[in-house]
């Protein structure tokens, strides 16, 4: 069954939870970041969002909880939580001299599956920086209070690693809690030890363990020396080994078991006027989309099949023109993939498929 939802503001972002336990869950982000079950008033448009490992779904507990990592144009940092019982809490950081400086493309929690899955929160910007922020940073200085309300909340410790170009994603993989797979602007992508030592001469130097290219990107960039950030990235969750991209008018996959010089094991067309959003299906492995935010064609996300990558993608048009695709997601709840897709104030959810 098809589903639409009419925001109050544009929509910029969109995020589904991938919890075994919040499948059903999808945030929104606009001016405000918004769910049917809260809505935050931030104060700035949103740019991105990562959903707490901590997320449970109302339909999963009496004892649910809301809470997401959230980045917003005015480079500030928010962590935002509810419980059924609990006024919406937003913790504000990352501002100021402390955090970022140029606009936060993206934000992920380290992943994993152990207790400080949701400890840690990463953030890519075009200021060429990614920064892993501590949210829960031990603290010796005694606290005063007037016993009469909550000791303050210290503020969150970032560990920052310099790029030399700027970022436009990062990504986390529920099988480890060690590495991050970041992409910047010239079709260059690192999977990234953020835990190693780049003092400790047996790790060799900095962080990165592969370094991957995407050859398109990477001479399109050389030619026009160009530092606008474009490019989407996704690691696929089902293998670690995958990971697809897309970077003007061309998708690639790459499997870091075979590394092929850190070329793309295949490469393909995808949409002429540029792709702007790639994104990995969580139910079906085999599936990915790509949308575009030219107006040309309206609002379009083709979706693909690894099995069969160099016949056509199907090709679901959400809206017409002038309306184009600020962003999209797979939902995660179990069956037939379902594709969330935001135009406008507008957002909707709907099946690839039919039953079988």
């Amino acid at each position: 069954m098809d589903l639409k939802y009419n925001h109050q503001t544009i929509i910029y972002v969109v995020n589904s939870c991938h919890n075994d336990d919040a499948t059903d869950l999808i945030a929104l982000g606009g001016s405000t970041l918004s769910r049917s079950l809260a809505t935050f008033h931030i104060g700035s448009r949103i740019t991105a969002i990562a959903w707490s490992p901590n997320t449970i779904s109302p339909s999963h507990s009496d004892k649910w909880i809301l809470e997401l990592a959230v980045a917003s144009a005015d480079y500030g940092l928010h962590l935002l939580t509810k419980g059924p019982e609990d006024e919406q809490m937003p913790f504000h950081f990352g501002g100021g001299l402390s955090g970022h400086h140029g606009k936060i493309t993206d934000i992920t929690f380290c992943g994993g599956r152990g207790p400080e899955a949701a400890r840690y929160v990463a953030t890519v910007s075009d200021d060429k920086m990614l920064m892993v922020w501590d949210l829960y940073p031990p603290s010796d200085e005694p606290i005063e209070t007037d016993n009469l309300s909550p000791p303050p909340r210290p503020q969150p410790t970032a560990y920052a690693i310099p790029f030399p170009h700027p970022l436009t994603s990062i990504n986390s993989h529920p099988s480890s809690s060690k590495e991050f797979l970041v992409s910047d602007c010239r079709g260059s992508l690192f999977l990234t030890d953020w835990r190693s030592d780049p003092d400790d001469p047996e790790q060799g130097p900095w962080h990165h363990l592969v370094e991957l290219v995407e050859p398109y990107a990477l001479a399109e960039a050389s030619r026009e020396r160009a530092t606008q950030c474009f490019g989407s990235v996704a690691w696929q969750r089902e293998s670690a080994d995958i990971i697809g991209a897309v970077y003007g008018s061309k998708f690639s996959l790459w499997d870091i078991s075979k590394l092929q010089g850190g070329k793309p094991f295949i490469s393909g067309n995808s949409f002429v006027e540029g792709g702007n959003r790639f994104r990995w299906c969580y139910t079906y492995p085999e599936y990915f989309a790509i949308s575009t935010q030219s107006p040309s064609k309206g609002a379009v996300v083709h979706v693909h099949n690894v099995n069969y990558i160099h016949s056509q993608p199907s090709v679901f048009p959400v809206a017409p023109r002038p309306h184009l695709i600020r962003d999209f997601d797979f939902v995660s709840v179990p069956g037939i993939p379902r594709l969330a897709v935001a135009f406008a104030k507008t957002i909707s959810v709907f099946r690839i498929g039919v039953d079988s």
